[in-house]
């Protein structure tokens, strides 16, 4: 069962204009604002991963997106993201809703954050998977 909350935060390889999965956000989404949310971002490989952490005092930077079909953009992305039961256990990343700072202040979005252990994985400092990317 999805809750009810319209709002996706993506910070990774959703913002790639030329991944398949960004083109189809595109299609079925609104750019609500820009938001950030507490935590850690490391560098997996191919994407990053984003670890919530209220306490820790940097942020994971990227966009808030507005849904327009919740559930079907929901089931869409998960099999991207590896989440759900009918993917490998654990899932490499769990769907949660977290707060996110937005310009107009504090909102719940739908996250996917990495649920597997980050040990031996570079930590992003800036928070910002684009700019890291552009920087390599």
């Amino acid at each position: 069962m999805i809750e009810k909350n319209n709002y996706l935060f993506v910070y990774g390889t959703l913002l790639d204009e030329r991944n398949e999965f960004a083109i189809y956000l595109k299609q079925n989404c609104r750019f609500y604002d820009k938001g950030k949310l507490k935590g850690r971002l490391y560098d997996l490989g191919e994407y990053p991963g984003a670890i919530a952490d209220e306490n820790y005092p940097d942020y994971v930077y990227g966009n808030i997106l507005e849904l327009k079909n919740t559930a079907e953009a929901l089931q869409y992305i998960d099999a991207y993201e590896g989440f759900g039961e009918d993917q490998e256990q654990p899932n490499l990343f769990i769907r949660e809703i977290v707060s996110v700072e937005a310009e107009n202040g504090q909102m719940n979005c739908w996250v996917y954050l990495y649920n597997l252990s980050v040990e031996g994985f570079r930590l992003i400092e800036s928070g910002d998977y684009v700019g890291y990317r552009k920087n390599m």
